[in-house]
């Protein structure tokens, strides 16, 4: 049976993801899908950096303003969301481009990941969930060190939810989740795909997240928060622990001065930027685009995109 065509457009945030994967869509007769994990929820505009109606050009997107804010959004819903979004661009005769930073859940679409075995264990979760509130993130972080060190290096101690889970999934299956990840990785993927990894320089890519940062908060990012505090929703929720979400609602509890939130969501940013960096080099089957490389050429960026889908015999309707 012949494969199916499929882009992936990933990279650090604020490389240039949203420009680029709108361009080729035009491009090739495509439509996008997110694989961010904040511009699901609706009301939640400035700070994900949510792309806008008009920025969109006509392009269709998939998984943006999807959900409430209070949902949680996690790696099991984004694959049946994007399963069903490719279905219909298939559907539609267009060439789905998965667009964003998210890699784990890139990861799980383009090789198809099962995560449907594992069975939830509520009453551990809500005993950990517990723990981390009275001993702190670094703490709950620790008990990885003996039972899964590959889970322990590369998940961060503040991504709570993907602690739980490597500790939830040892105690169900008594083997670590890293080493589940692994299995599932080396699947051959469903898909004839193409997994572009847009980068920059460093000093670069910083001074955009800076700028990013600072243009966000001139847009009303402050604003934007209070209203979401006004509406209801809280720090315990997933939404609102995103960067920019969770210090300038910090800010506005008076935890945090405003200089102090808007250093920390910059700082915070370039760190996420470093890690996303390090989970794409990882990956296999990429084609790394160096911005740098091409003199920021957009048309030659273009170019050399359309040639790589071109040798791979991901045909498109304008070349």
């Amino acid at each position: 049976m012949t494969k199916k065509p499929l882009i992936i457009l990933a990279g650090p945030t604020a490389v240039g993801k949203t420009d680029l994967s709108i361009n080729l869509a035009k491009k090739i007769n495509g439509a996008i899908i997110s694989a961010d994990s904040m511009q699901v929820y609706k009301y939640m505009d400035i700070g994900s950096a949510k792309v806008t109606k008009e920025e969109m050009q006509g392009v269709k997107h998939y998984l943006i303003d999807e959900l409430d804010p209070s949902e949680e959004f996690n790696i099991v819903r984004f694959k049946e969301m994007a399963l069903k979004a490719l279905d219909e661009i298939y559907a539609n005769g267009q060439i789905p481009i998965v667009a964003g930073g998210t890699g784990f859940y890139i990861q799980a679409l383009l090789y198809d990941i099962d995560f449907t075995k594992e069975d939830a264990d509520t009453t551990y979760r809500t005993q950990l969930e517990q723990f981390a509130k009275e001993h702190g993130n670094h703490a709950l972080h620790e008990k990885l060190k003996d039972i899964d060190l590959i889970s322990y290096n590369t998940i961060h101690e503040n991504n709570v939810k993907r602690v739980i889970r490597a500790l939830e999934f040892y105690k169900l299956n008594n083997y670590p989740i890293s080493e589940h990840n692994a299995k599932e990785k080396e699947k051959s993927s469903p898909y004839n795909f193409v997994y572009f990894v847009l980068n920059d320089d460093r000093d670069n890519l910083y001074k955009r997240i800076d700028l990013r940062v600072d243009i966000m908060v001139k847009k009303g990012l402050i604003e934007e928060v209070k209203k979401l505090k006004d509406m209801g929703y809280n720090k315990d929720m997933v939404s609102m622990q995103g960067i920019g979400y969770k210090e300038i609602l910090r800010y506005l509890e008076g935890e945090y001065s405003l200089d102090d939130a808007i250093y920390i969501v910059k700082r915070d940013s370039r760190h996420f930027a470093k890690r996303q960096l390090t989970w794409l080099r990882r990956e296999k089957d990429v084609t790394w685009v160096e911005k740098d490389k091409f003199n920021y050429d957009e048309d030659a960026i273009m170019d050399y995109v359309l040639e790589i889908l071109h040798q791979k015999n991901i045909y498109f309707s304008n070349n």
